[in-house]
């Protein structure tokens, strides 16, 4: 049992299941507004809830193993990636590669029970999900992969409920990617001098601190204007409209934070953003509710 229980802390460890409260909000809140849209609630039905939580899971089980497997060279170079399982040999390569293989089957096989566009959308994504690992070796624009990996979260809300994508939910998808990429940027500030030594790809190590934080926050900006855009064309009403609001307040907040003592890097990385997607989710869940 105490082995279980270790090779299960190992695995959250490797994939750092906490992360998982960027994407989740995101992808529900495309299906609430979808549901909405077709039904007049939000409710979606149990049998979505389920095979949208398996999807968003194993797909993002997928993504982070498959970038650590890719990067275990990478990592065992760099002091503050030294100790992760995929490096220090907790989980070994055939474990890694199972775990990796396993759930893409699982996200593909969720995406057939859930309808026939998901089911055929969900190789491309998977493509997509791995693609950020390798773009990352050869172009700086791998931040905004990375953002777009975790922005295809509407995307795939959207078709689970309505079979297609309606505007908004593209809207939604470009206000992930910039939101993600934006801290993504100040998160691999802590790399820059590991990134420039061994000629890594990344805006930090590129083009330094000031252009960096300056980029993340044009980033930022147009996620807030992406995110009023979504809530405008889902014709949603004032409660998603101060969303956004303090949306644009967190994210103010995250850039003070880093730039005044960048060793809080972390509360802004983790606290900050979780809060952001929690609070969207809620808000629009109001909204739709008892608002519109």
């Amino acid at each position: 049992m105490q082995k279980f229980l270790s090779a299960l802390k190992d695995i959250g460890e490797l994939i750092v299941f906490k992360h998982s409260v960027f994407a989740l909000p995101f992808i529900f809140i495309s299906m609430i507004v979808a549901s909405y849209h077709l039904n007049e609630t939000p409710w979606f039905g149990f049998k979505l809830l389920i095979l949208g939580l398996l999807c968003a899971v194993s797909a993002r089980n997928f993504a982070m193993a498959f970038n650590r497997y890719c990067d275990e060279e990478i990592d065992r170079l760099n002091p503050r990636t030294k100790d992760r399982p995929s490096v220090d040999g907790r989980i070994g390569k055939k474990n890694m590669i199972i775990f990796i293989v396993v759930n893409a089957l699982i996200f593909i096989m969720t995406a057939y029970f859930i309808n026939e566009v998901a089911f055929y959308c969900s190789f491309p994504i998977l493509l997509v999900l791995g693609g950020y690992s390798l773009f990352k070796r050869f172009s700086s624009l791998a931040h905004l992969v990375l953002g777009l990996s975790l922005g295809l979260a509407p995307i795939a809300g959207s078709i689970a409920v309505l079979s297609y994508t309606p505007m908004w939910s593209w809207l939604l998808c470009f206000g992930v990617m910039f939101w993600v990429a934006g801290f993504d940027l100040l998160y691999s500030l802590q790399d820059i001098d590991y990134d420039r030594k061994n000629n890594l790809f990344s805006i930090p190590s590129r083009y330094g601190w000031d252009a960096t934080f300056f980029i993340s926050s044009v980033f930022h900006a147009l996620t807030s204007i992406f995110w009023l855009l979504f809530v405008i064309e889902a014709e949603l009403s004032y409660i998603s409209y101060f969303a956004v609001f303090v949306s644009v307040v967190i994210l103010f907040a995250e850039h003070k934070i880093v730039r005044s003592d960048f060793r809080k890097i972390d509360k802004a990385f983790f606290i900050l953003n979780g809060y952001l997607g929690i609070i969207f989710f809620i808000f629009v869940l109001i909204d739709l509710i008892f608002i519109v």
